[in-house]
């Protein structure tokens, strides 16, 4: 069955990305968020990121109105029972994705497709809350996504082989590049990455070299096009944290464990871009390394 209707849950930096590329895409989009107040937000996100792809000319405002056409809000999960998928962007919560696809499970018919955006909780922990464990997938997008070209699509052990075939039509109709991964916690970019920055994070404690020079040092000495407290600041401090403590508790190996230091800025509040401070001060024009 051909994908048309996509339900996308959460309206954040994810959701509301994913909403996007769908619109594009032309796919007939129902975004969902807990209350009204939240829903405005995200429009107005979803929105300000169409006006931007206008003026640097990565679309046309024929194609702004367009794709706005395809795009509906709620903040009733009732108005999902449609969708042929629904891609879920909350909070990585365990609790609370499972108690939404367990109510989405009784409310959808039997064809429709459950995908998780997580980024550390295995897909099989989530599934487990529906009666449909073929027909669930993990669908991981990367920030901002309607730039990033990767998504990664998880299969469980129990998802069957046109769930994963419908799934990766549906990623390549967003204009994405899909791969299989297995459904570890992590899957493959963030196996990898997490413990990357985390030892950064660790270098610093030892009193290595700087922040700035450490950054210097990845994107100069390797050419990554940022250095990790850069980009620990750009994918939140806080969830860092998170995501570390989720991976540290599937695998008890060291290496994903959050050092004393990730949980010292997580306390003070310095979450990176999104609340002006993490390991920079990102209130003048450019970011300014902060003592830690």
């Amino acid at each position: 069955m051909d994908i048309r209707r996509v339900g996308v849950v959460g309206c954040g930096l994810m959701g509301s990305g994913i909403a996007e590329v769908a619109a594009k895409s032309g796919f007939d989009v129902m975004v969902r968020e807990v209350d009204d107040e939240v829903v405005a937000r995200g429009k107005n996100r979803i929105r300000q990121s169409m006006d931007r792809a206008v003026e640097k000319e990565k679309m046309t405002l024929t194609e702004q109105q367009a794709a706005w056409s395809h795009l509906h809000f709620t903040a009733e999960v009732s108005e999902l029972e449609s969708a042929d998928i629904v891609v879920e962007a909350i909070i990585e919560n365990l609790d609370a994705k499972a108690k939404l696809f367990h109510e989405l499970d009784v409310l959808c018919p039997e064809h429709t497709i459950f995908a998780s955006n997580t980024s550390s909780l295995t897909v099989t922990d989530i599934a487990a809350a529906t009666s449909r464990a073929d027909r669930f997938v993990g669908l991981h997008f990367f920030n901002p996504v309607p730039v990033m070209k990767l998504v990664e699509v998880v299969r469980t052990i129990a998802t069957s082989q046109e769930t994963v075939d419908r799934a990766v039509q549906f990623s390549k109709a967003l204009g994405k590049v899909p791969i299989a991964a297995k459904d570890n916690s992590g899957f493959v970019v963030n196996l990898l990455l997490v413990p990357y920055l985390l030892d950064a994070i660790r270098q610093l404690e030892h009193g290595v070299a700087t922040v700035e020079d450490i950054d210097a040092a990845m994107a100069l000495g390797l050419g990554y096009p940022m250095g990790p407290f850069i980009l620990c600041d750009f994918v939140g401090i806080d969830t860092l944290h998170q995501i570390s403590e989720i991976m540290f508790d599937e695998y008890r190996d060291p290496r994903y464990a959050p050092p004393p230091l990730l949980k010292r800025i997580v306390t003070m509040g310095r979450f990176g871009r999104k609340s002006g401070k993490g390991f920079y001060d990102w209130s003048g024009e450019k970011p300014i390394a902060l003592p830690v």
